[in-house]
């Protein structure tokens, strides 16, 4: 396996470190516009956006923000952003984001992260103690931890935000959560939500064997805070997403989008109680198909609420597994609308929407006549966070995946990983929201995990002869989940009071 790493990238760790250094003296590299002291941008005036991880969603973003000035790009595989590369001539390039940082920010107002999972939270955490406005692909981040800090440091810094679930500006969330605020379908209990995904290869053995590193990626980059591995092209490009070190399977991947209704809909908070289970549980292999449940208590309804909001059960499923449907579903609809879907179990009615809570509408066949207080987003997702950027911090409005709403919800949908991960202890898990813990996990508990699952066919007969992790005591597993031992020399900053 080459090793990417030079002398240059090192002058630049080194650069960055002294600017992360600096920035947590209070020497904050702030954008231009508040260096200027105009505290705000003017609508018709463009933001200086830079990409990281262009290859893939990415470029679908920078092209949605392409009235701006994109004045850097970044990705660890020049081959797979080379179109990128090519449709945005005059921006810089860079494979570390650390050294573009370094060089260019001071004339950075935004950056618009679309790298694999676990590198969401250092890149964004960085940019904004920095000053920086962040556009953040979905999953927000790869643990509870993450999403936690990106929450405080989003409201510390007083930065524009927001997650790259574009469904969230949608009219199917904004009527979903009228509908539900107004009653139409009672108090709920019980939210039933699915995928149609993974869409890419999950449920693999790890590979034994590496492969050369094409001349064109720098695989440490990549792998960045995670633990180093021998690369294998079965991890990336885009196949991340199913391996636990990168991604967060289809869960992370789709639950993002699907149960953002049922999160803002129902003002979840932390749930209380989670439970997982799924084919067989790999190590580093994300299974095939899962199905968890989480358990909210009840909550306080704010003011537009017209129920009352009792504990309520999320149940998920993917990788081909959905919810039975109910009695009276008109015959032969297909419950999968845009990738998933899902179904609110009132004491009045059952509300079902699609992925990205698309095309809302009622068991009953009524079609609700609710007030309407969300907001309408008449631009892009990607086009009202930059309205958010340009507007100052004491007037902003926020936008609809802003972090102080994201952030919670992302720690709602990678708990049903946590859970997933844990379903060995063969026990419901209960949750401390505030202090980030389970209170139920013993001090002599264990846990063991499949390294290989060892299939062969012998004589005609179908054998598996599995290969485990030695035990390990099930906090200290936990814990490591919940938050990330980064490799060194990558760390995130301080989390704040």
């Amino acid at each position: 396996m080459k090793n990417k790493s030079n002398e240059k990238s090192q002058v630049s760790r080194r650069s960055f470190l002294g600017t992360a250094a600096a920035a947590a003296a209070g020497f904050t590299i702030l954008p231009s516009y508040v260096v200027a002291g105009l505290g705000h941008k003017a609508p018709s005036d463009k933001l200086n956006l830079v990409g990281i991880g262009v290859g893939g969603m990415g470029f679908a973003n920078l092209k949605n923000l392409e009235s701006e000035n994109i004045i850097g790009l970044c990705d660890v595989d020049w081959k797979y952003a080379k179109r990128v590369f090519d449709y945005f001539p005059k921006a810089e390039k860079f494979k570390d984001w650390r050294e573009m940082y370094d060089k260019l920010g001071k004339s950075i107002d935004g950056v618009v992260i679309a790298t694999a999972d676990h590198t969401h939270a250092i890149t964004a955490a960085h940019a904004m103690t920095m000053g920086k406005h962040v556009y953040l692909q979905k999953p927000l981040t790869h643990t509870v931890y993450e999403s936690r800090l990106l929450t405080k440091l989003a409201a510390k810094h007083n930065v524009a935000t927001s997650m790259g679930n574009q469904g969230s500006s949608g009219e199917g969330v904004n009527l979903t959560t009228e509908w539900i605020a107004n009653g139409e379908i009672g108090e709920i209990t019980k939210v039933e939500a699915f995928t149609d995904r993974p869409i890419w290869p999950q449920g693999l053995n790890t590979p034994e064997v590496g492969h050369w590193v094409p001349d064109t990626l720098d695989w440490d980059l990549f792998v960045g805070p995670a633990k180093m591995r021998p690369y294998n092209e079965v991890y990336h490009p885009w196949n991340w997403r199913g391996w636990w070190d990168y991604g967060t399977g289809a869960l992370g991947d789709m639950a993002c989008h699907i149960l953002h209704p049922v999160f803002v809909g129902l003002e979840l908070g932390y749930p209380t109680k989670a439970q997982g289970n799924s084919t067989l549980l790999l190590q580093d292999c994300a299974p095939t198909a899962q199905s968890v449940k989480l358990t909210f208590p009840a909550r306080t309804p704010k003011k537009k609420m017209k129920i009352k909001l009792p504990e309520v059960e999320v149940f998920w499923y993917d990788g081909g597994i959905k919810q039975m449907l109910p009695e009276g579903w008109p015959a032969g609809k297909n419950p999968n609308d845009a990738g998933g879907g899902v179904i609110f179990h009132g004491t009045k009615d059952k509300l079902i929407c699609g992925c990205y809570g698309v095309n809302p509408w009622l068991l009953s066949g009524r079609v609700p006549n609710a007030p309407k207080f969300r907001r309408r987003i008449e631009t892009s997702h990607e086009m009202d966070w930059v309205r958010a950027c340009k507007e100052s911090p004491e007037n902003r409005v926020a936008t609809a995946s802003d972090f102080s709403e994201a952030g919670p919800f992302n720690e709602m949908v990678v708990m049903g990983v946590l859970a997933v991960r844990l379903q060995n202890l063969n026990k419901e898990l209960e949750w401390n929201g505030e202090k980030m813990e389970f209170t139920n996990l013993k001090d002599d508990e264990t846990i063991r995990t499949v390294i290989k699952d060892g299939f062969k066919i012998h004589d005609g007969h179908p054998t598996f002869d599995k290969t485990w992790t030695d035990p390990v005591p099930a906090k200290e597993f936990a814990a490591e989940l919940i938050k990330h031992t980064y490799r060194a020399p990558w760390s995130l900053p301080d989390m704040p009071a």
